[in-house]
C-alpha cells in the first residue's frame, strides 16, 4: 500500500486563484466579470403566495448588499463574509426584482390542494399550479431566472424530506407497482420546455430560523445557483498549459418512474469553464451475475458519439483527451463501443474509471478523520480517495458522520492514477449549487445523478434541456 496526500486545488477567479469559492468570489472576483457575455442584470421571475414573495424581496435586498460572517466562529475560512451581489465587487452584477414580474398563487386554490386526501394528487395539482405561473412568466415576462417559493404547508403535505437513491441501491428489492411522485423533480421536468432555469426555494430558507445556515453562507449558496443559472461562469478549473485540452464525461443510471427500466443518464463537462451538456440514453438491463447495470456495445458507443458530437459543436473542435466517470464497473461490450468511438474520432488518449462508494474507512491520531485529499493505492488500478474529511483550510471536518472515502477503480488509464485522483478531486469543487468546497462526488457523477432524477419525469418524445442548470 501507498499512501499520497493531495494538496486542495485551485480554482481560477476573475483576478487570481484561490482553493475556496467563497474568498475567490470575494477577492477575485467571478471568472467571467471582465467577458462580454457575462450577465450584468438578471431579471428573477417569483413565484408563490403574496407574504413569501415579500420575504424573498426583502431577502435580496440585504442580498445586495455585504453580510458579515457568522460572529465568533472558531472556523472564519468556513463562514466567510458575503461580497454583496451588485455591480462593484463580487458577482459584479446586478440583481432586479419587480412586482411585474411576481406571480401570486392563489390561497383559496392552494388550499382545495392541500386538503385533497391522495398525496399524489396533491403533488400533481401542484406541480400544475406552478406550472401555470411559470409558464406565463416565460411567455409573457422572459425572466432569466424564475423563483418558486414553497409555503411552510407544503412541508408535510406536497414536499417529501428524503427519496430513497435508487439509483444507489440497484440490487435492492423495490416496490414496483407505485408510480414515483416528487414535486421538485415533476416541476422541473414539466417547465424544461419554457428554456428558463427555476430555482426552488422553501419559505424556512427564506427566515433566519434555528437549523438555517448563517446569512453569509445562505447567501452565497443562492446568488452563486442564480448567477450560474442565468449563464454566468462563477469560477473555473486551473488549466495546465502544458498538457491538451480534456472532456470529462460521466455515465450514471436512474430507474423510472414506474421502477421498470432502468435507463442511462450523461453528464458531460466539456472543458475547465466547466460547460456542460446533458443526454439521455437507451434502457439498460441490469446484470444478473454483479446486479448492475451495463450498456450494450451498441449502445456505449452511440452514447458516446452522441456526447462528442455536441463536444465538437461547443468548442469547435474534439478534445485531445477523454475522461470516462463510470458510477458502476466496465465491462467489455461497454469498453469496446466507446474505444470504437474514440478510434473512430481519432481523440489520443483516453481514461476509463468507476467511482463507487468504498467500505474501507481510515482512521488518524486525534479527533477527526483523515484529511481530504487522503489517497491510498490499494492495489494497482485501485485507489481510495478520501474527497470529504477533515479540511485544514477550514480547520475541521464539516460533517456529521464518519466521512466515507471513494474508491476509484481504473480499467483503461493513460495518465497516471495520481493525476486522474488529483482530477477528480478537482471536480468535486465544480458544482455550482453549494460552495462550500469539501463536495464528496464529482461534478461528472453528481451531475449524472441529479439529472436521471429529473429525466425520468420526461416523456421519451420530448427532447431534454442540454444545460446543467435545469437540474440542480
Amino acid at each position: 500500500m501507498k499512501f499520497n496526500f493531495i494538496e486542495e486545488p485551485q480554482m481560477v477567479f476573475g483576478k487570481g486563484n484561490h482553493i475556496c469559492p467563497r474568498a475567490g468570489m470575494k477577492e477575485y472576483n467571478v471568472f467571467d466579470h471582465e467577458m462580454i457575455t457575462k450577465p450584468k442584470e438578471i431579471k428573477l421571475g417569483v413565484v408563490g403566495i403574496s407574504e413569501n414573495i415579500e420575504l424573498f424581496n426583502e431577502w435580496i435586498e440585504i442580498c445586495k448588499a455585504p453580510i458579515i460572517a457568522k460572529e465568533n466562529s472558531k472556523q472564519p475560512n468556513l463562514f466567510v463574509s458575503f461580497a454583496g451581489f451588485n455591480e462593484h465587487n463580487g458577482f459584479c452584477s446586478k440583481l432586479i426584482t419587480d412586482d411585474s414580474l411576481n406571480k401570486t398563487i392563489n390561497k383559496k386554490e392552494l388550499n382545495t390542494i392541500l386538503s385533497t386526501n391522495s398525496r399524489d394528487d396533491r403533488i400533481d395539482q401542484a406541480v400544475d399550479m406552478y406550472y401555470e405561473a411559470v409558464r406565463f412568466l416565460s411567455q409573457n415576462k422572459n425572466p432569466d431566472v424564475i423563483i418558486c417559493l414553497l409555503p411552510k404547508s407544503f412541508e408535510n403535505k406536497i414536499s417529501k424530506k428524503s427519496l430513497k437513491q435508487e439509483e444507489d441501491k440497484l440490487d435492492e428489492d423495490i416496490d414496483t407497482e407505485s408510480l414515483e411522485h416528487d414535486f421538485r423533480r415533476a416541476l422541473k421536468a414539466k417547465s424544461m420546455h419554457l428554456s428558463i432555469p427555476i430555482q426552488i426555494i422553501k419559505e424556512h430558507s427564506l427566515k433566519n430560523n434555528k437549523g438555517v445556515q448563517d446569512d453569509a453562507t445562505r447567501a452565497w449558496n443562492l446568488c452563486t445557483a442564480i448567477y450560474y443559472k442565468a449563464k454566468g461562469i462563477p469560477w473555473r478549473m486551473l488549466k495546465n498549459e502544458n498538457k491538451p485540452s480534456v472532456c470529462y464525461v460521466g455515465i450514471g443510471f436512474y430507474r423510472s418512474r414506474d421502477k421498470q427500466t432502468m435507463q442511462t443518464s450523461l453528464a458531460q463537462i466539456f472543458n475547465e469553464l466547466g460547460n456542460g451538456i446533458i443526454l439521455r440514453g437507451s434502457p439498460v438491463v441490469v446484470d444478473k451475475f454483479d446486479r448492475t447495470p451495463h450498456l450494450e456495445s451498441e449502445q456505449a458507443y452511440e452514447l458516446l458519439l452522441n456526447a462528442l458530437k455536441e463536444y465538437k459543436i461547443a468548442v469547435e473542435n474534439l478534445p485531445a483527451r477523454l475522461v470516462l466517470h463510470k458510477s458502476s464497473n466496465f465491462n467489455e461490450k461497454e469498453i469496446e463501443g466507446f474505444t470504437k468511438v474514440i478510434e473512430e474520432l481519432g481523440i489520443s488518449t483516453y481514461d476509463f474509471l468507476t467511482i463507487q462508494d468504498s467500505q474501507i474507512r481510515l482512521f488518524r491520531d486525534g479527533l477527526y478523520p483523515p484529511y481530504r485529499g487522503t489517497c491510498l493505492e490499494l492495489e494497482k488500478n485501485r485507489f481510495l480517495l478520501y474527497t470529504r474529511g477533515s479540511v485544514e483550510y477550514y480547520k475541521t471536518y464539516t460533517g456529521m458522520y464518519i466521512p466515507q472515502p471513494i474508491e476509484i477503480r481504473l480499467f483503461e488509464n493513460n495518465e497516471s492514477p495520481l493525476t486522474i485522483c488529483e482530477e477528480i478531486l478537482t471536480l468535486t469543487k465544480m458544482n455550482w449549487n453549494n460552495t462550500q468546497f469539501d463536495r464528496k462526488y464529482p461534478v461528472t457523477l453528481d451531475c449524472a445523478r441529479k439529472v436521471g432524477e429529473i429525466l425520468k419525469y420526461i416523456p421519451d418524445n420530448e427532447m431534454p434541456q442540454i444545460r446543467y442548470s435545469f437540474y440542480m
